[in-house]
């Protein structure tokens, strides 16, 4: 069973997503064609420029990183076109969305194939950022839902890239005594056990357990800290850096156009922003744009030096994007609410390279529950929205429903009793005394009050009374909203396939469906 939520039910949706998903005319002039309309797609692969030796030049590195494959062959045929996700190098494979892109982006190249246009799916592994605190740890839960996170240590304070830290150990022991004793937990441990192994690299480690989650989704991998990717990129970063006043102020504009339409900027930009980082000695370190060149502390870089330092570049958040629709033949890229806004503000960075961006698309959302949590929520008659307040409101509506039914109806009736009385006296009285009148409306707000606290006592002793429903309101809580979060957004995959088996992923694949870009709630 299934059911749809739109995203403006969910906490925290913006109104440019809302708007991108809903009323997707008024983002048009921030995007490059609607993601539900099939000739967004067609004008993409028309206006595609993918030269053969690029293609070439990207094909070995995709055999180096993924080998041979029916993909691979595909992508090297002149007119394949790609649907590219991505995500940063997290522990465990990161949050559940990360499956869900990836999900998103096999669902739409097969439609495109479907539909006589050549195309693969190629995941981006952003292994570039240096905050490691985004990607060192892993929320999960076992038996009863119980919420658990497991951490890693980079060894360094120095902002190195993440997908080059290699600990000496990852927190495989903990995630197991997590969920080792969910119906699948021991088979899920030993695949983590398998591919998270001592002294592999996030970069290594998060796309082989990928491999082994998705093993039909025909993913190709890209590593951009891969030899060879930055050669391919170094033009692209050239003219970016020659480019850089005029694109700086494109974008200061196009923040006050997003602001101006009532929408936000994702990533904050100013004039001393800079769009590089700079990549040396193992490390990625910031640079500031003050308008004639480029400062680090203790050194200084000239534009020439920067370009002559283009294979050492790594881009920022916003140019990110574009440089890797230059290495890749992209028609689309699938997104989540974040990374659809910052493209908003990356459309202007591609007109100013004089190129023109991929179709966007959202990824596809879910809320799993198991058959227990879906009879929790009927029994007490809760939706998604209920949990958005947190656990006390939750457990508060649980007990409004545990309140014996005479109970409560006696309140109810006493309630309108007492006010009806009270109602027709202050009337009686209006015409007599307007000061017994007033007297009159005080007594029946200070009656409607304490019968509030009796209502209030009866249902509070009901939830004492069952300590079992206090621990299903728990129960819910943990599973959908887990730490105020959407389930998706914090979970890992790994406790739901410890929970239901790997033969969830299929499950959720089914459900992926381009033209509904609601939430789906999944019951198992």
């Amino acid at each position: 069973m299934s059911f749809c939520v739109r995203h403006t039910d969910l906490p925290n949706t913006s109104k440019l997503f809302a708007d991108f998903v809903y009323a997707h005319d008024r983002v048009a002039p921030f995007s490059e064609g609607s993601p539900m309309v099939p000739e967004s797609y067609d004008a993409a692969v028309a206006r595609l420029d993918y030269p053969d030796d690029r293609r070439a030049a990207m094909a070995a590195i995709l055999r180096k990183l993924n080998g041979e494959s029916q993909e691979l062959a595909l992508f090297e045929k002149p007119g394949t076109v790609a649907v590219v996700t991505g995500q940063q190098v997290g522990l465990f494979s990161g949050p559940c969305y990360t499956i869900y892109k990836a999900l998103t982006a096999a669902r739409l190249t097969e439609t495109l194939n479907a539909r006589g246009i050549p195309a693969v799916t190629i995941f981006w592994l952003a292994s570039e950022d240096h905050d490691f605190a985004e990607v060192r740890q892993a929320w999960g839960f076992g038996p009863g839902i119980h919420v658990g996170a497991q951490q890693v240590d980079s060894g360094t304070l120095d902002p190195v890239p993440v997908g080059d830290v290699a600990p000496s150990t990852y927190p495989v022991a903990e995630l197991r005594a997590l969920i080792g004793e969910l119906p699948f937990g021991a088979e899920i441990a030993a695949l983590v056990e398998e591919t998270y192994k001592p002294g592999a690299t996030m970069s290594a480690a998060f796309m082989a357990l990928l491999r082994r989650l998705l093993p039909d989704s025909g993913l190709l991998f890209v590593d951009p800290m891969c030899p060879g990717v930055r050669e391919i990129a170094a033009p692209l970063i050239e003219q970016a850096i020659e480019e850089s006043a005029r694109l700086s102020a494109r974008l200061i504009e196009r923040n006050r156009e997003l602001e101006s339409a009532g929408y936000h900027a994702q990533v904050h930009f100013e004039a001393k922003t800079s769009l590089f980082f700079l990549l040396e000695h193992g490390m990625r370190t910031t640079l500031r744009y003050d308008g004639e060149g480029w400062v680090q502390p203790g050194a200084r870089f000239s534009r020439g030096e920067m370009r002559s330092r283009a294979a050492s570049i790594s881009p920022n958040a916003l140019l990110r994007p574009v440089v890797q629709d230059y290495i890749l033949p992209s028609v689309a890229q699938i997104g989540g609410p974040a990374e659809i806004a910052y493209l908003a503000q990356t459309q202007v960075l591609y007109e100013g390279l004089g190129r023109r961006g991929p179709v966007v698309a959202p990824r596809a959302g879910f809320t799993i529950l198991d058959a227990r949590a879906a009879k929790l929520m009927e029994r007490y008659a809760l939706a998604l929205p209920h949990f958005y307040d947190g656990i006390e409101p939750l457990r508060q509506r649980v007990a409004e429903k545990l309140a014996p039914p005479a109970v409560r109806r006696s309140l109810d009736d006493t309630g309108a009793a007492v006010g009806e009385a009270l109602d027709s006296l202050s009337g009686v009285l209006r015409g007599f005394d307007t000061t017994l009148a007033e007297s009159a409306q005080k007594s029946l707000a200070k009656m409607r009050y304490q019968l509030s606290k009796v209502r209030l006592k009866t249902e509070r002793a009901a939830l004492r009374k069952d300590e079992r429903a206090a621990a299903e309101a728990a129960y819910l809580y943990s599973l959908i909203f887990p730490e105020k979060h959407l389930q998706e957004r914090l979970y890992t995959i790994l406790p739901f396939l410890a929970l239901h088996g790997m033969g969830l992923i299929e499950r959720v694949y089914e459900r992926v469906r381009l033209e509904c870009p609601d939430h789906i709630v999944i019951t198992v």
